[in-house]
């Protein structure tokens, strides 16, 4: 079957540098693109989800909760602060 295509800038190259690796022309490289688009894969099943169990989760001995996030807090003012100095 012929048919016209349009195709957007990205998807051109992807299928300009396919025939390249390949050496294929671009209507065999369009044609295999779609079929393992299209068809079914052979032997895929349909999975379960996958489950989390949370469990209770304690910090240890210690540990302040509110000050965990304190050091990457402190990285980024000193990195802000010498950006503002370089401008």
């Amino acid at each position: 079957m012929r048919t016209t295509l349009t195709l957007e800038p990205d998807v051109a190259r992807l299928i300009e540098e396919e025939m390249h690796r390949q050496r294929k022309p671009f209507k065999i490289v369009v044609n295999e693109a779609i079929r393992r688009g299209l068809v079914p894969r052979l032997g895929s099943k349909r999975r379960e989800p996958y489950r989390v169990t949370p469990h209770e989760g304690k910090l240890m001995p210690g540990i302040d909760p509110a000050g965990l996030n304190k050091l990457a807090d402190e990285f980024e003012d000193e990195a802000l602060i010498a950006k503002m100095r370089r401008s």
